[in-house]
């Protein structure tokens, strides 16, 4: 039979996933970072009304619908206050595509890209899905990227670097003086910033920022999506924004790849971008209260945890045996090394549940601790 890649050979499915599978049907998931809300009523009607009106049955542009590209330009300069013409956006399918073109796009064989460790299981998968070389680096105590950390791992060989924040797993938030300093190597070392903002609207202490606020050269990419933000997991609409020469190298990709995203999913996310705010800041609110019921639940229990400052997720230090002794009594958590090397010995979890079932969850993982101590 015909050989597989090796770039396909370097990569598994992930240990999210693989916990997932595992876990009765009645298991308390604290696995999954997918939110328990409901996609807003205003995105759902958009969809339909485009779906009733046969708005959806061709191609849209390789790039999205021009309608999407404005509304995603006017966010950026909401939020972020950026100027991003509607030309230099590519709407994905999620912001996995976003990642993995962008990826794709820029990096060669053998070249390597930094990444935080702990961190998100699609940075080392894309990178050796491109032919390139991961170079995870280790965050913080306090579990944040370190810039200089960042700058003493890039070579003549890097290609990128990849920023997220706030961050999964860990639920870190960058400071601005930390994402300045980002922006700064990018520009100093003319090489990539790969910006992961897909929980941008989930910070709790201080403040989001984009090295896209700083940078004075065109070497930050941004990848973002409606996934989090507007409960639209299952949507899958992302998007990424870069310079004019970078996005046409990433529409390459993107066409051959997908041709465009989901039509529907496009005008759902146009009215989720452009319509009422309520949503992300209820979500956000509901998140914080979570977050603080697992801490002291954490606590009590003697699990030490570095307060995740975004995000919904927190990576208490666990005790070996602790994650599958929660596990075999019900409770799906992922093992810290599901994240790269140094999230040995911690577990991450997901508080993107109701508050009762964390504080089941709370008493099971208490009585786990106990087993194997």
């Amino acid at each position: 039979m015909t050989d597989f890649s090796e770039r396909v050979e370097q990569v598994s499915i992930s240990g999210i996933r693989e916990v997932f599978e595992a876990a009765g049907d009645d298991a308390i998931n604290l696995g999954l970072g997918q939110p328990d809300f409901p996609t807003p009523d205003h995105a759902r009607r958009a969809a339909i009304d485009a779906i009733e009106a046969g708005d959806v049955d061709a191609y849209t542009s390789n790039k999205g619908t021009l309608e999407l590209r404005e509304a995603i330009s006017a966010k950026h300069e909401r939020d972020n206050g950026v100027s991003v013409p509607p030309g230099n956006i590519i709407a994905t399918s999620g912001g996995s595509e976003a990642l993995h073109i962008a990826i794709e796009a820029h990096v060669d064989a053998g070249e390597e890209v930094v990444f935080p460790d702990p961190g998100f299981v699609s940075y080392d998968a894309l990178t050796h899905l491109a032919g390139g070389t991961p170079k995870p680096v280790a965050v913080r105590d306090d579990l944040t990227l370190d810039p200089a950390a960042v700058e003493d791992a890039i070579t003549d060989d890097t290609a990128a670097f990849v920023v997220n924040s706030p961050a999964n797993p860990t639920g870190a938030v960058q400071s601005e003086a930390d994402v300045r300093e980002f922006a700064r190597i990018a520009d100093e070392h003319d090489v990539l910033c790969i910006s992961d903002e897909v929980y941008e609207h989930f910070v709790f202490d201080g403040e989001h920022h984009s090295p896209l606020e700083f940078a004075d050269s065109d070497n930050v990419v941004v990848v973002n999506a409606c996934s989090k933000a507007y409960s639209m997991t299952g949507w899958r609409l992302g998007w990424v924004t870069g310079s004019e020469e970078r996005i046409e190298r990433m529409l390459r990709v993107h066409q051959y790849a997908q041709a465009c995203a989901s039509a529907p999913a496009q005008f759902a996310a146009e009215a989720a971008l452009s319509g009422p705010q309520d949503c992300v800041t209820e979500m956000a609110e509901a998140f914080e209260e979570r977050r603080d019921v697992l801490l002291d639940g954490l606590s009590d229990i003697g699990l030490e945890t570095p307060t995740p400052s975004g995000a919904f997720y927190a990576m208490p230090k666990v005790p070996e045996g602790w994650c599958d002794e929660v596990v075999e009594r019900g409770v799906v958590v992922v093992p810290g090394e599901a994240f790269g090397e140094h999230g040995a010995g911690y577990a991450r979890i997901s508080y993107a549940t109701d508050m009762e079932q964390i504080k089941e969850a709370l008493e099971i993982m208490g009585e786990a601790a106990e087993a194997v101590r």
